[in-house]
């Protein structure tokens, strides 16, 4: 089980205990689509890697319980979402809730709540568009699926303030179709386009790879990273993760302004 699990995580020290205690943070790593390496159970009883990552990442930092499932229809109800500060999204297709459900879900997050995605979140809810204007976007293929190198233009939010100006990292990497629009979002880092020889979609180069946004009085990141195994267990991915969540769940103060075009 995942107490036994052994994952080279850093420790992020920080938060007090007392209000640590407070935050509860609601794990859905469903897939009515394509189902991700990193969210495949080995057996009924045993976690996927993203779950045992993030129930540890809370652990560790003394930030947040996570509660993990892959049952979102039963989870995300308006009675249960009083448990939780916010919700993370490891999904893909259209999830079975029922309209009250979603209208649930977004009154939790507008009340000022948090919600939070990586990679295939974006992947989720093609027929319900106030998910993708909730979430900044969505999937609109994946050219690249090789060392790339990342620019940060946020380098004080909570989430990439560890990663300096630069770094390269291999993983799949998204371009995004609307409602992406960089004038709605913050954009925290992007893909040079100018570093890979492949060519995207987008006549403006504009690959943004992680954002915030405010929905409401809520918080919402979103990061395109986590698509490899090697990813979750990368030391800058994990503080990323961290720090866009901690950011959700109102535990570290960052930037939600919209961003200007790149070289702008």
């Amino acid at each position: 089980m995942w107490r036994a699990l052994t994952l080279a995580l850093v420790v992020v020290v920080g938060v007090s205990p007392a209000l640590a205690a407070e935050k509860n943070l609601l794990v859905i790593t469903e897939s009515k689509g394509f189902v991700h390496s990193v969210v495949k159970r080995p057996k009924a009883e045993e976690l996927c890697l993203v779950e045992k990552t993030l129930i540890l990442l809370g652990e560790k930092s003394g930030a947040f319980k996570a509660t993990v499932t892959q049952n979102s229809r039963e989870a995300i109800t308006a009675e249960n979402l009083k448990k939780y500060d916010a919700v993370f999204f490891y999904t893909t297709g259209e999830l079975p809730l029922s309209d009250t459900q979603k209208a649930d879900l977004l009154q939790f997050i507008r009340s000022g709540k948090g919600f939070a995605g990586s990679h295939c979140a974006t992947d989720t809810f093609y027929k319900w568009p106030e998910y993708g204007k909730l979430i900044g976007g969505y999937f609109d293929g994946h050219p690249w699926h090789e060392k790339i190198q990342v620019i940060v233009e946020d380098t004080k939010h909570p989430a990439t303030a560890h990663l300096g100006d630069k770094f390269q990292i291999t993983d799949e990497i998204y371009q995004f179709k609307g409602p992406y629009d960089r004038g709605d979002l913050h954009i925290l880092m992007r893909m040079d386009a100018e570093f890979t020889k492949k060519p995207g979609k987008r006549q403006d180069k504009d690959y943004a790879l992680a954002w915030t946004r405010e929905y409401g009085k809520g918080r919402v990141f979103y990061t395109a990273l986590g698509h490899r195994e090697d990813v979750w267990a990368d030391e800058r991915f994990q503080k990323h993760m961290l720090g866009g969540l901690k950011y959700v769940m109102n535990l570290a103060d960052g930037e939600a302004t919209p961003s200007k075009k790149p070289g702008k």
